[in-house]
């Protein structure tokens, strides 16, 4: 299947399959940058948070000392919470990082304010052990110092991360620029489609991370899913990962092995009657209770996500 790539409301466009960083082990994320950039990723999707942008820069450096261009890459990175009133600084702490002049997409990676003098600089927490948020900053503030950053040649396109409808509603009328993204946890067992159709209408990309769900998730033996594995020939992973292309969304693959990280870009076209399969089976885990997020911090927030999308 031959690159794909959506176009964002900016005008430029990003590569439909994505390199995700996230929870990679400390000493193997160099490699796996570089390798997936080798091998023909266009993609990197990394974030303060996950404190291993270091060894992703040195994985982007060593992919441009093989020939890779700058141009030729799409570089996403977030502005993590203990940033959320320091955009600019956190923008720059992550350039630094990955050793960029720019990144093509920055996000704001959830809408919540953490404490900037807090004791630790990506977790503070309480006397009780829970996060020290900052109720005095909102996520609008937030977006109004991303905006600003448009200006400054550092970043090319900005947008938002883990925003559900309640929040997006609560941010589109004060933004002068409308988010180009929102990413989040996208699978069959946690469609989204409330939010998904919402930012469809409002022009703004989804990009889905975890699209297996998570370690141990059930979707890769799922009946449909293996169904439509054997119709193509490929792996459940395969078919996972392709579902999202299918439906205009980008979506993020994640390993540090060479084997998985070269399988996981072999995208199949998917047709009417497998999105059809895969929606079925969707709509059969929201009627009996069983759709499933896996990715919630633990902020003790209510963001708003609908329980059954």
């Amino acid at each position: 299947m031959a690159e794909t790539r959506f176009k964002l409301n900016t005008g430029a466009e990003i590569p439909a399959l994505g390199f995700g960083t996230w929870q990679s082990p400390a000493g193997e994320v160099q490699k796996a940058v570089k390798y997936a950039l080798s091998v023909g990723y266009k993609h990197v999707d990394g974030a303060y948070c996950y404190a291993n942008e270091e060894e992703v820069g040195e994985g982007i450096k060593q992919a441009f000392e093989s020939g890779v261009k700058r141009e030729d890459i799409f570089v996403t990175t977030k502005l993590w919470g203990t940033y959320a009133s320091r955009v600019e600084e956190g923008l720059d702490k992550s350039l630094k990082n990955l050793g960029l002049d720019y990144v093509d997409l920055f996000l704001v990676h959830w809408p919540v304010a953490l404490n900037p003098k807090g004791n630790h600089d990506r977790f503070p927490t309480l006397p009780d052990g829970s996060r020290d948020i900052d109720w005095n900053w909102s996520h609008i503030q937030t977006w109004k110092e991303m905006e600003k950053l448009l200006g400054t040649g550092k970043v090319k396109a900005i947008g938002v991360a883990n925003y559900s409808l309640r929040y997006l509603e609560q941010l589109l009328p004060h933004a002068t620029i409308v988010p180009a993204v929102n990413q989040i946890e996208n699978h069959p067992s946690l469609p989204q489609k409330e939010i998904v159709d919402f930012c469809k209408t409002k022009g703004i990309h989804v990009t889905a991370y975890s699209p297996l769900g998570s370690t141990g998730s059930p979707l890769i033996t799922a009946a449909p899913v293996v169904e439509i594995a054997k119709k193509h020939n490929v792996t459940p992973v395969s078919v996972l990962l392709s579902l999202h292309v299918a439906q205009g969304r980008s979506v993020l693959a994640k390993s540090v092995t060479p084997e998985r990280i070269q399988a996981n870009r072999n995208l199949v076209e998917l047709d009417e009657s497998d999105l059809k399969l895969i929606n079925d089976y969707s709509d059969e885990l929201k009627k009996t209770g069983n759709l499933k997020r896996y990715v919630y911090p633990p902020f003790g927030v209510d963001f708003g996500f609908p329980d059954k999308s």
